[in-house]
Parts: C-alpha cells; sequence; structure tokens
C-alpha cells in the first residue's frame, strides 16, 4: 500500500485519507475515490489530496477485519460479528456467560503486524447477551495478504463465550442472633439471573453445624450458595464442616481476592457448593463474583486458579464492611 499525497487527477480508486470539504457536501475519509469524486474535487479547485493506493497483495481493510473475525470466532462460539466499518468488526455475545480465551493465540495474533490489532475483555469477564467481547481493528486502510494469513493462521478460535451449564441454585442462610439475616439475599439473587441462573429455593436455618449440613443434602439443585451469619474463618468452621459432614469436601478455602478473602469451594458429589464471603451481601463486585461466574458456566476453579487470581484482586473497597482495610481513626 501507497500513502501520501497524489494529485487528484491520478486518485481515481484510491482510498481517501483525510475528508475533504466541498462547497456542496463533503467527502468521507475511507472512502474510495470514483468518477464523480474526482471531478467534484476539480470543480473546487482541489489538485491534490492524500490517498491510500493499494496494491497487488494488498486486502482493504474492511474485508480483512471480517476475515479476522470469523477466524476468531470459529464455530460453535457463542458469538456473532458485526458488520465491518472502516476496519472494525466487533465481536458480540449471544448469551450470557464468560469469556474464554486463548490468550497464547490472541499475543501471536496482535504480533503479526502493527497494523492488525484484537482487543478482548480480560479472560473469564462475565457477559451478558449482547455484551461486547473483543473488537477487530485494522488500523491502515490495507494489510498485505502474507501479513493477514498469518494472523488468520494464528486466530484459531481463540475467543468464545461459555454458556450457562447449571442454571438453578439454592441459597442457604445461616442465623445467628443479631446477625444479618436474609440481608443481601437480592444481591446474590441478582447475580444469578444476571447468569440467567433461577434461584429455586431458599432456606433459612440455625448457624449450627448439623442444621446447615442437613440442608445442603436436602439441596436438590446443581449449585448451593452458603451465606452464614457469622464470617467463616477456619477450615473446621461451622459451614466447611457441615459440608464435610454431609458427606462432600472442600477443594479451596480462602482466596487472594479483596473483598472476598472468605471464600470457599466445595463440592457434594456432582454438587457444586460455595461458601459466600459476607461481601456477597454487596452489590458490588467482590472475589466470589469471579468464582460464581465460572463455576455457573461449566469452568472448573482449582485451588492454582484462585491463586493466580491474586495479581489483579485487589478490588474497590465495600464502605459496608464490618472490617474495612482502613479503619477511621
Amino acid at each position: 500500500m501507497k500513502f501520501g499525497s497524489v494529485q487528484t487527477k491520478d486518485a481515481l480508486g484510491a482510498v481517501l485519507a483525510h475528508s475533504v470539504a466541498l462547497p456542496e457536501g463533503r467527502l468521507r475519509k475511507g472512502m474510495v475515490l470514483g468518477d464523480a469524486d474526482i471531478l467534484a474535487l476539480e470543480e473546487a479547485q482541489i489538485t491534490d489530496v492524500i490517498v491510500a493506493t493499494l496494491g497487488d497483495g494488498d486486502i482493504n481493510e474492511n474485508d480483512a477485519a471480517g476475515r479476522l473475525a470469523e477466524a476468531l470466532m470459529g464455530e460453535g462460539a457463542g458469538l456473532h460479528r458485526s458488520a465491518a466499518f472502516t476496519g472494525r468488526v466487533n465481536l458480540i455475545a449471544d448469551t450470557a456467560g464468560v469469556a474464554v480465551l486463548d490468550v497464547e493465540a490472541l499475543h501471536a495474533v496482535n504480533g503479526v503486524d502493527p497494523m492488525i490489532t484484537v482487543a478482548t475483555v480480560p479472560p473469564h469477564h462475565q457477559l451478558r447477551s449482547g455484551d461486547m467481547v473483543a473488537t477487530i481493528k485494522i488500523i491502515s486502510y490495507a494489510v498485505p495478504e502474507n501479513a493477514l494469513g498469518k494472523a488468520v493462521a494464528q486466530a484459531k478460535a481463540a475467543i468464545k463465550v461459555a454458556e450457562p451449564k447449571r442454571t438453578s441454585a439454592t441459597l442457604i442462610i445461616t442465623e445467628i442472633a443479631g446477625g444479618a439475616g436474609e440481608k443481601g439475599r437480592s444481591a446474590i439473587e441478582d447475580r444469578l439471573t444476571a447468569l440467567e441462573v433461577t434461584l429455586a429455593a431458599v432456606e433459612t436455618v440455625p448457624h449450627d453445624q448439623a442444621a446447615l449440613s442437613a440442608a445442603i443434602t436436602a439441596a436438590t439443585t446443581p449449585l448451593v450458595l452458603i451465606l452464614t451469619g457469622s464470617a467463616t474463618s477456619d477450615i473446621n468452621d461451622v459451614a466447611p464442616a457441615a459440608l464435610v459432614q454431609a458427606g462432600g469436601e472442600i477443594t479451596c478455602f480462602g482466596m487472594p481476592v479483596d473483598p472476598g478473602n472468605l471464600l470457599f469451594l466445595g463440592a457434594l458429589g456432582e454438587t457444586c457448593v460455595i461458601g459466600l464471603p459476607g461481601c456477597a451481601r454487596s452489590p458490588a463486585l467482590n472475589g466470589a463474583d469471579w468464582v460464581l461466574a465460572r463455576m455457573i458456566c461449566g469452568i472448573d476453579v482449582t485451588a492454582h486458579d484462585i491463586a493466580q487470581m491474586g495479581v489483579g484482586g485487589l478490588l474497590k473497597e465495600i464502605p459496608t464492611r464490618p472490617q474495612p482495610r482502613r479503619p477511621k481513626n
């Protein structure tokens, strides 16, 4: 591709690099100049224009963005694409879920040519139907076919949306004298609704290991959430011990995300059990959101995964927390 100023009479078929005001109307940047455009420029006594002229082997920006978008999505990705415009194509989520990205492949795509770019949401970012997941932008007006081919080869369906797999949940709340009771129930239900999960049952029991164990055993949904009246401060505390008593196991206790440290993750057979930290009573983002979204969408979360959440895990403080990071003096 050649870029620069040419005489207007030689600009036929080139891409206009900058908008040009005419006595009647305006020629917009990015348009391919035709016979009528050249005539209008000459009549306005504009003798030179800045254009991009495609050469053999160049692919125009819209075609290039479209081809790369198709390669990034692959089949059954839970995405659809926008029409190409000024070298840009957006990838849009078809449903609620989380973004699943092949980060190394995306790095490789962005490393092929600085004129070929892909920007995405973070890995495992929670999505609603209609949310933008990625934007593909060809910065110049065209790119060489060989560069586009390399980018397409690296793309290998690197972007998809994991849809909700666990579509119903039970919330078990434990009560203590003077505790929060059902405060926060609506915030938790809103989180589930955003991921198209039905809150099928809400059970309130005393903050007692035996009572909680019985409630866990009785739950019939694939996801069980536990919100305790008193913070869970040890793996042998009431809620984790109740899950073990019910025949389940604890797969992870605690997480390096703040707010959200006091989370535990476990299972009872095929049922996923999440012990929510107290900050889940607030609608503000906390560590439980990261785990909840993945587990709902069928993405296993291991202790290693949770350990890696610490970098970037210092979230916005929740003013209503009983023990804020910086107590008022």
